[in-house]
């Protein structure tokens, strides 16, 4: 099959500002008197704060609790001086004041109370405090965050006076770094000067954390502090070791070196030892910190190195020769017993090691096999290690892999639900996504099985149950939604499958059973040359090898463009499809995302299936035009189909409810004019009455719609016809929009990357008529 360049989509001169649309909804009527109950609400709010702040934090500062109605008036709150820490999906908002000044709020309770103004309909700020329904303030138990509430420790009481713990302490992002900076050292004094330790303090963009051991009696009080957001346990990771493969060195196959222009892939994980395979292809070892030394005695990071460079080693040794996908950097960010550092926050050692090696290697493209498995954050919401590699993907622009996160589906006498009940599991609640693996502008990935995982020694064996055929989705396998409710897992690759032993009631896979997982090199090369391993540990490795390829074939992509390609050439297996057909579609995706990745779709275009792509940018509340065209071959009739896909990386806040801060969509025109498509999305002034219509027919109809997209930052939608459409001419619009959410006041503009694919039938040529026109 002939393999071309892909196209560039070429985007229209004029950049205008978008219409917006959209109304509040009514505002609540309350009557007379409600500003008295409400003042009376934050006059105990406050006394209550007074009252239970410890002696050594005396500071002006106070939180509000305050659920709304409605709109949440973060600007209102703004103006009053107060500072919007947190918000939810049910209006729960969380309010800062530094001076403890609540004067500007208060004076607007009492003037609603007041007398109607002359002239005027409603009472004075009838809006605003109407859509107040209660104020409070935030407790101590409030503050203990979910790994600490499930290990039992569900009031202040429960932390014990002298049991000693190690805990997270998470600051609120309630000012600028200095201020953060004075508050962490202020509760560190207090810490030391208790005769506690405090092993780390990580600053950050918007996230402050501190990892502190100490007893129960110095952590009750800092419950009490209006600034701390949560102590929490530190997370665990979720790692899967594995043993196999008999093949000598002797046997071992030519390693070729990488081609040219292959990048750097990093490894964050247990170390990388050496190994025959690794000859040549290693670009560095480091660890964060240095005092974990970078030898892999565990055998997770070599593994998972292993597969990042080679894929799955079942598919590549029968060819003779192996050639890596890249050179490999590996970081060190655990402990030789798989544990995470006890005296570093993760957030300082994402940020270290990833900013390092991208400074040291122009490393851009990193794996992350790593997991908390304590973290059960609410739906919807991540924690700071998720904010902390969203924030590094942003500001390096560098591409991120992480895997789902594994669990096993049964244990005990249950054990042989995992089969019976397979694949319903993988959407309970105790299956969702292990930190950081929510993240939104990172590529998480779920796991695939590469078959039932029987050998032949099983092929007769009653007692020996499969779960999974080719390509259905791992029993193990996480499943979603990421932050914010956008779709996560983003992609699914092999990572392998469990099998149920009747005679011994156990769920086994790799390494026991060899053709149960992955093969990759074993961290111990002298004795055993390759090993075998499952988990969505090596379906992440298994999806980065495929970016390594797009990313030495596109040297100088964005992170976004990436990402985009990966998306445009991703479909969900037939395999898999068919074992999930009986959930809806927001299920499926939740398991699978948008399917896995065909590395020479996203890589290359052919002759009948032509790839346009752009990397721009577009200021917050404007719209771009693209034109899209559609020559005579792809109006007749024939299957054909278009799909376009969108990547951004958009500023985040994980204690909003509204996790990202811009927004982006698009919308396929046809059958209209660019003037048309303009004249219809642009802001206009009063005088110039409502916008011209398009009607529904020259709307594309792509799949899924807007409103299973719009709020993704990875999106991708298609439609396929099968009749004639030369109706609506040769050139399509493609029209995308940059929606201002709360980080609209501090950003100007918004990073993005769009692919185009447009495939017919084998025997039409579409990719010289395509050529020609974009040339044209």
């Amino acid at each position: 099959m002939p393999r071309h360049q892909h196209l560039p989509l070429l985007r229209l001169p004029e950049t205008m500002e978008r219409r917006k649309t959209g109304f509040p909804g009514p505002t609540p009527s309350r009557g007379g008197g409600y500003g008295r109950r409400v003042r009376q609400q934050v006059e105990d709010a406050v006394r209550t704060q007074q009252e239970s702040r410890p002696p050594q934090f005396i500071d002006p500062s106070l939180i509000l609790r305050v659920r709304m109605e409605g709109m949440l008036l973060e600007d209102n709150w703004e103006a009053l001086g107060l500072t919007l820490l947190s918000s939810d999906e049910d209006r729960n908002i969380v309010l800062f004041s530094s001076e403890g000044d609540l004067s500007a709020f208060l004076h607007r309770l009492d003037a609603y109370d007041g007398p109607v103004p002359e002239g005027q309909r409603g009472r004075r700020y009838e809006g605003f405090v109407t859509r107040i329904e209660d104020v409070g303030t935030l407790t101590p138990r409030d503050r203990l965050g979910i790994r600490l509430r499930e290990a039992g420790l569900t009031e202040a009481a429960d932390l014990a006076t002298e049991d000693v713990y190690t805990v997270d302490i998470e600051l609120w992002d309630f000012g600028a770094r200095p201020a953060r900076e004075r508050k962490a050292r202020e509760i560190e004094d207090f810490i030391t000067g208790s005769e506690a330790e405090v092993f780390d303090v990580y600053i950050g963009p918007s996230i402050t954390m501190m990892r502190v051991r100490a007893p129960g009696r110095v952590l009750r009080p800092l419950l009490n502090v209006p600034e701390v957001a949560f102590i929490d346990l530190p997370p665990e990771p979720d790692l899967e070791a594995s043993d196999f493969v008999q093949m000598t060195l002797e046997d071992a196959p030519e390693i070729l070196p990488p081609a040219a222009g292959a990048p750097i892939i990093g490894v964050l994980d247990s170390g990388l030892n050496e190994h025959p395979f690794l000859e040549r292809v290693v670009a560095g070892r480091a660890a964060f910190p240095t005092e974990l030394g970078t030898a892999d005695i565990l055998g997770h990071g070599t593994r998972v190195g292993g597969v990042a460079l080679f894929g799955d080693l079942r598919d590549r040794l029968r060819d003779g020769k192996l050639q890596p996908a890249g050179q490999l950097v590996s970081a060190k960010v655990v402990q030789d017993n798989g544990a995470f550092f006890e005296r570093r926050t993760l957030p300082r050692q994402m940020r270290e090691a990833i900013t390092q090696l991208h400074r040291a290697h122009n490393c851009r493209l990193f794996v992350i096999s790593l997991g908390d498995v304590r973290a059960r954050n609410e739906l919807g919401r991540v924690g700071p290690w998720a904010a902390t590699l969203d924030e590094l993907a942003r500001e390096l622009d560098v591409l991120i892999v992480v895997s789902a996160g594994n669990r096993s589906p049964r244990g005990g006498s249950s054990v042989e639900q995992a089969v019976t009940e397979y694949p319903a599991y993988l959407l309970e609640t105790a299956n969702r996504l292990c930190e950081p693996a929510g993240a939104s502008n990172v590529i998480t990935v779920g796991s695939l099985a590469n078959g039932t995982g029987l050998g032949s020694k099983h092929e007769l064996d009653a007692h020996v149950r499969v779960i999974t055929e080719a390509l259905e989705p791992s029993p193990f396998s996480r499943s979603g939604p990421g932050a914010g409710g956008v779709r996560k897992p983003d992609f699914a690759d092999i990572g392998g499958t469990l099998v149920f032993d009747a005679p011994s009631a156990s769920l086994q896979s790799a390494p026991q059973i060899p053709e149960a997982g992955v093969i990759t090199l074993n961290h111990e090369f002298t004795r055993q040359l390759l090993t075998s391993g499952k988990g969505t540990s090596y379906a992440a490795p298994m999806l980065a090898n495929k970016a390594a390829e797009l990313l030495r074939l596109f040297p100088t992509a964005s992170a976004n463009l990436i990402r985009a390609l990966l998306a445009g050439a991703a479909s969900v297996p037939d395999a898999c499809a068919r074992r999930l057909a009986g959930m809806d579609a927001a299920d499926r995706e939740r398991i699978c995302g948008h399917g896995m990745v065909d590395t020479l779709r996203a890589a290359y275009s052919d002759d009948h299936r032509v790839v346009l792509y752009a990397e721009d940018r577009l200021s917050i509340n404007h719209f771009a035009v693209y034109r899209v065209p559609v020559p005579p071959e792809f109006q007749g009739n024939g299957r054909r189909t278009i799909r376009v896909s969108l990547a951004f990386d958009p500023p985040v806040r994980r204690t909003r409810a509204e996790y990202i801060g811009t927004k982006m969509n698009f919308r396929l025109l046809r059958g209209c004019t660019s003037a048309d498509v303009f004249s219809h999305f642009r802001t206009r002034a009063a005088e110039e009455g409502d916008p011209p219509d398009i009607p529904n027919r020259f709307k594309c109809d792509l799949q899924p719609g807007p409103n299973s997209r719009d709020g993704e930052t990875l999106q991708t939608a298609a439609k396929t016809y099968v009749q004639d459409t030369t109706d609506y001419g040769d050139e399509y619009y493609l029209v995308v929009r940059c929606i201002g959410g709360w980080a609209e006041p501090q950003e100007v503009a918004q990073n993005f990357a769009l692919v185009v694919e447009l495939e017919h039938q084998p025997a039409i040529q579409l990719y010289a008529r395509l050529r020609q026109r974009v040339r044209t």
